[in-house]
Order: structure tokens, then C-alpha cells, then sequence
């Protein structure tokens, strides 16, 4: 028996199978986005991530949970970028439908940068340190997440300082002065929900991988 089967058998682990909805959703977003500036600062996440992946697709191969969910994000940033996150359309919707005091898209935006980076974080830790899953993974993982969080809330702060209104887009405040640490909690709130629904699953696909390289 092959012991390496394990890995070469699920080749949904290879990135490339993530690529081609990952580009056409790239090339849709860039086509006439509702602000050229405000979508190169949504999607630069995505443009720095995809080399990324690709170059280390066979040295260091995600689970398909990660690459899947990476894909997701990569998306609801992509999507966010060619409308603003304050302007998309089904959120738009929602908001004159249910009477909102703003379109929430930026909320899920947040929830999404708490909840898919949790597993990313989550697997390198265990891939790459002595750390197994419980209480202290569980806790560097969400003080990682909550890291990227606020990291990011400084980048929409220095874009602010440097472009002034051109920047308006980008941050998706909609007037709310505690939009900042809405963001961060939310991203809190997605990486503790990723680990408590997710956690299982990965860990068994972790265990897959583990198993062919044994």
C-alpha cells in the first residue's frame, strides 16, 4: 500500500481545484466596479492570497474545509469590492425590506474575517507547532483571529489618513461611530462559532493527511 495515498486521493486538497471559481469571480468583480480604488483595497487580500496558495499547494496542502472556506471568503471579499460593502445590492434589499438602519454586507464581511481565518489558524497550529485541539488552540486560535481583526481596522485607519475621502468606500462605516469595534466583535463571534461547529469535521480531515504522511 501506497502510504501516501491518503493525500493524493482527496485531490480536493489541491488549490487548483479552488481556482477557477476564485478567477471568475475575480474578473467579474473587476469588470466596472462602482469604485476603482475601493476595489483594489477589498480584493489586494485575495490577489496576495491566491500565489500564495498556489506555490505551496503541494509542499504544504490545506484540507478541502480550508481551501473551501478560503474560496468562500475570497468571494464575500470580491463580491464586496465590486459594489462597496455599503451598496450591495441583496443587502440593499433586505435593508428597505425589514426596515434595517444600514446594509449588513459588511457585517458578514466581519463574520467571515473571524470564522474562516479560525480554521486556517487552527491548522497551521496544529500542523506546524506541539499544540493539540483543546483549551489552548482554542484560545490562540481566536486571539490570532482577533489579531487580524484589529490589524485590519488599522489598515482601514492608515488608508484613511492617506486618502481622505476616497477612503469612505472602503471603510463602510454608514455613520455608525462604533462600526470599529462592531468589526471586532464580530470577527470574535465568527472564530468562536467556527471552532465550536468546525472543529469535529476538521479534525477529521486533519487526521487524513496526518495518516498519509505517516
Amino acid at each position: 500500500m501506497n502510504p501516501r495515498k491518503p493525500i493524493q486521493t482527496q485531490a480536493r486538497l489541491d488549490p487548483r481545484i479552488w481556482l477557477l471559481p476564485s478567477l471568475i469571480v475575480l474578473v467579474w468583480s473587476g469588470y466596472e466596479p462602482k469604485d476603482t480604488f475601493t476595489w483594489l483595497l477589498e480584493v489586494a487580500p485575495v490577489l496576495i492570497a491566491l500565489p500564495i496558495l498556489l506555490l505551496t499547494g503541494r509542499s504544504f496542502p490545506l484540507t478541502s474545509l480550508a481551501y473551501g472556506l478560503l474560496t468562500l471568503h475570497g468571494i464575500i471579499l470580491m463580491i464586496g469590492g465590486h459594489y462597496t460593502y455599503a451598496e450591495m445590492p441583496l443587502f440593499n434589499w433586505l435593508r428597505d425590506s425589514f426596515d434595517l438602519a444600514r446594509n449588513h454586507y459588511d457585517r458578514l464581511g466581519h463574520v467571515a474575517q473571524g470564522f474562516i481565518p479560525a480554521i486556517v489558524t487552527r491548522e497551521i497550529l496544529l500542523r506546524t507547532s506541539p499544540l493539540k485541539p483543546g483549551k489552548w488552540l482554542f484560545f490562540l486560535t481566536t486571539c490570532v483571529c482577533l489579531a487580524i481583526s484589529a490589524f485590519y481596522e488599522m489598515i482601514e485607519w492608515w488608508v484613511a489618513l492617506g486618502s481622505g475621502d476616497e477612503a469612505v468606500a472602503f471603510l463602510a462605516t454608514q455613520g455608525d461611530v462604533w462600526d470599529t469595534q462592531w468589526d471586532m466583535f464580530l470577527a470574535l463571534c465568527g472564530a468562536l462559532c467556527s471552532q465550536l461547529l468546525l472543529g469535529r469535521w476538521h479534525d477529521r480531515q486533519l487526521a487524513g493527511i496526518n495518516k498519509g504522511k505517516s
